[in-house]
Order: structure tokens, then sequence, then C-alpha cells
């Protein structure tokens, strides 16, 4: 049986030569200063160790069995997740076809025709098989630093997902509270409906026995009334609130029903020291400089485009008129040759592509540049408001304990007839209006230190002694 030697395009030195460039690449990266974390924040008194990475489960700070439950539903329905999982398969998928660009590639077509080869011939049908494989060396880093872009954006797109699970479940903490303030607002004016309820009782009564005027009866009527429409005010937030949170869970709003509880849940303390370095760890900040990796590479792949592009192929093929000599050696066909490739005009494309290329890596490093200043400022105003709120809250417990005894004075007074119930009401009002401010206090310093959470991308380390 004969063997048939393949032949070569170019002479074996040339391949040598060729391979022997496969080591050589072109510059990749690009200078783009990133801004640079502060050891501690301002309103922090000490620093501390950062976190080596985002723990989980960071709302159990909150204390609250209920809130745990929800949040372990959240990431199963919440369907901004849902999407950016779907993204984040995408660019997944992408990476997995870069890289399918760096390895040899192998394809087999097999035919069949039939023609008429004149008048005095009978029909010809001609079989044909083909094996054909190619590879591209990655002379000058162009397929590695696609391959590098792809991987890069992938991260960015690992690093998405965490941001948006982290913004659902703070959308979560959130709207609990919210759900928990409601509740709280209800009780608190359930209890004042049942006291103006007996003042106005109690008013009539001595209206009846002529000891005060129609006027005072009035009075008594009407801060009833205002109190009890300030209940379904506080009803219909606990509703919004409640549907929000089946929303985030991926139910309809009005498929969730929760027990009701007028405790809002434990505050967390807010420590004295929070390190700079916690930024680090923010899945936002991660995305963006995973973007910056990625535009660099992106530059880097461009710039190699400048250089000739080298290509190994290889095949072979019989070709027969019959099925049983389609496989026969002296049917075969073989070639095996290198190409070596470069474009010598092109209208400046190349030149565009580069500058584009490169104009895409400094804007993403601007990107990245405002995005850690972002975060820096999140939690210095978080940190700045939840030590404000703490201060408030101490001065308006003070205010209402001030507000209760002036009530009671003012009270007493008016049974033994020396004040008029003009002066009951604005005691009464006071208190109401002391202790809903306190509520609304506690349900801003528990957003405040959420959002704090959030910000620092989880728990905070523990205060050094």
């Amino acid at each position: 049986m004969p063997f048939f030697r393949p032949r070569l395009s170019f002479p074996p030195a040339g391949l040598v030569l060729a391979l022997s460039l496969s080591g050589c690449a072109a510059p990749t990266s690009l200078p783009l200063p990133a801004p640079v974390a502060p050891a501690v924040f301002r309103n922090a008194s000490t620093t501390a160790a950062p976190g080596a990475k985002v723990p989980d489960a960071w709302w159990q700070l909150f204390q609250d069995p209920v809130l745990d439950d929800l949040q372990a539903r959240l990431l199963a329905g919440n369907e901004d997740v849902r999407s950016a999982v779907g993204r984040l398969d995408a660019a997944r998928a992408a990476l997995g076809t870069l890289r399918a660009a760096e390895q040899p590639a192998l394809g087999v077509t097999a035919s069949a025709t039939r023609g008429d080869a004149g008048a005095t011939s009978a029909p010809q049908t001609t079989l044909r098989a083909d094996l054909a494989a190619s590879w591209e060396p990655d002379l000058w880093g162009r397929l590695r630093a696609a391959t590098d872009a792809g991987a890069a954006r992938l991260q960015a797109s690992e690093a998405d997902l965490a941001a948006l699970q982290l913004a659902a479940q703070a959308a979560l903490v959130q709207s609990y509270v919210d759900l928990r303030t409601a509740e709280a607002q209800q009780a608190l004016l359930a209890r004042s409906i049942e006291a103006y309820q007996r003042s106005l009782t109690l008013t009539r009564d001595r209206y009846t026995g002529g000891v005060v005027s129609v006027a005072d009866v009035l009075q008594a009527e009407t801060q009833l009334r205002t109190a009890q429409v300030q209940a379904l005010e506080a009803a219909n937030a606990r509703a919004l609130a409640e549907h929000a949170i089946a929303v985030l869970l991926g139910a309809a709003p009005g498929s969730l029903a929760l027990g009701t509880s007028a405790r809002l849940p434990a505050a967390p303390p807010v420590p004295e020291l929070l390190p700079g370095a916690l930024l680090q760890r923010r899945p936002d900040v991660r995305a963006a400089e995973r973007r910056v990796a990625a535009a660099q590479a992106q530059f880097g792949a461009v710039e190699a485009a400048f250089f000739p592009s080298f290509t190994l192929s290889a095949s072979t093929g019989t070709r027969a008129s019959r099925l049983g000599s389609l496989f026969e050696a002296p049917s075969l066909v073989w070639s095996l040759g290198p190409a070596l490739a470069q474009k010598l005009l092109d209208g400046g494309a190349r030149t565009a592509a580069s500058a584009q290329a490169r104009a895409e890596a400094e804007q993403a490093g601007s990107a990245y540049r405002k995005t850690v200043l972002l975060a820096l400022q999140e939690v210095e105003d978080r940190l700045l408001l939840a030590r404000q709120l703490q201060a408030e809250l101490q001065l308006q417990a003070q205010g209402l304990d001030a507000a209760r005894r002036l009530l009671d004075i003012t009270q007493e007074q008016y049974r033994v007839g020396t004040v008029s119930y003009l002066n009951v009401v604005t005691a009464q009002t006071a208190v109401l209006a002391s202790e809903r401010n306190l509520l609304d206090l506690q349900a801003r310093q528990l957003g405040a230190v959420n959002v704090l959470l959030k910000n620092v991308a989880g728990r905070w380390p523990a205060a050094a002694p």
C-alpha cells in the first residue's frame, strides 16, 4: 500500500522560528491608579483588623427569628437575584468560548454528489470525507489576553450577583423594620385611643353634671377621632410593608401573612471603630476593580492585533466513486501547512480599536475610583447618622419622661377643677407626640445600622479591648 508524504507549504525552519516567538507578548497593562481607602474612618476612634471575607447571616445581629426565616427564603425567590444568576451563567459561557479559541480545532465532513459526466458517460457519484485540524499559536498573547478579559468579566458578574444579594437582604431588613414600626405605632395609638375614650366619657359625665361646657366634650371627641385616623394610617403602612416583603420573596403581595408583633428588632450596637479596609470586601468595589482588569486585558488583546497571526492547519480526506473504496489508501489526500497573515492596510481600523480600548480602560478606572469614593462617603455618612440618632434617642427619652409627668399633674388638676380640659388635651397630645417621635427615632436608628452593615458588606469586627 503506497504511502503519501504530506507536503509542507514552507520550510520547517520557518515553523521553528514562528514557534520561538510564542513566548513574546505585547504589553497589556495601563497605568490606572486607584484610590486608597483610609486606615480608619474619621468617625471611628481606633483601628481594627478587617475580616477576610463577607460573613454570612449578618442580619442575625438584629436577633429576630422571624427575620432570620424570611432571609432564608429570600435568595431562592427574589427575581433580581435570579436575573443576576442568568447574567452570571452567560458570562461563564462566554469565558468557555474564549478558552476554546486557545485549543486546537478538529472537524469532519462527509458528502456525496452525483453528476452527469457527458452524453456518452453514465452519471457518476463522488463520495468525499474530510478531516481537518487547525490551531493558532498565541504568539503575541492576543488569545490569552482575551481569555483574561473574559475571566475578569466573569468575576465582575460574580461580584454583581453578591452585590444584588446584599442589596436584597438589606431591603428585606428595612421592609421588616417598617412593618414592625407600623405595628408598634398601631399598639401605641390603640393605647392612646383607650385613654382618649376614657377622657371623653369622663368629660361627658362632667358636662352632664354641669361642671364643664360642651367645648370640653368637643375637644375630647376631636382628639379621639384624630387618633383613630392615625391608627388607620398605621394599619395601611403595615399592609404596604408586608406587600413589599412578599415581592422581595418572589411571592404575590397578598399571599404573605406575618404574625403581628409590636416589638422592633434589637438595634445592634455600632462599634467605636471601623477600619477603612472593610471596603475591600464590598461586592460593588470588587466588581468595579474586576472591570478595570477586564478593560486592561481587552486593551492588550487589541494591541496584539498589530502583530501577524500564525495558524497551523492539517487536513486529510478521501474521494472515491464508490463507498467500498472510500477509505483505501490511493484515495487519501493529505495536506499540512502553516499560514502567516498580516494586514497591511485596514483604513486605520486597528488604530481606532486600540484608541477605543484605551478609552474604555480609562473609563473603567474612573468608574472604579468613583465607586471607592462613594463607598467611603456612604460609610462615613451612616456612621455619623448612627451616632447622632443615638444621642437623639437619649434626649427624646428624657423628653417623654417629662411629658408623662406633666400629663399626670394636669389630669389631677383637671379632676379637682383647677384647669380646663384644654390643658389635658395639650398634655396628652405632647405625650403621644413624644412617644411617636421616640418610636420613629428607633426605626431610623435600625435603618441606619442596617444600611451601615450593607455598606461594610456584612458584620463589623468586634471592638478591641
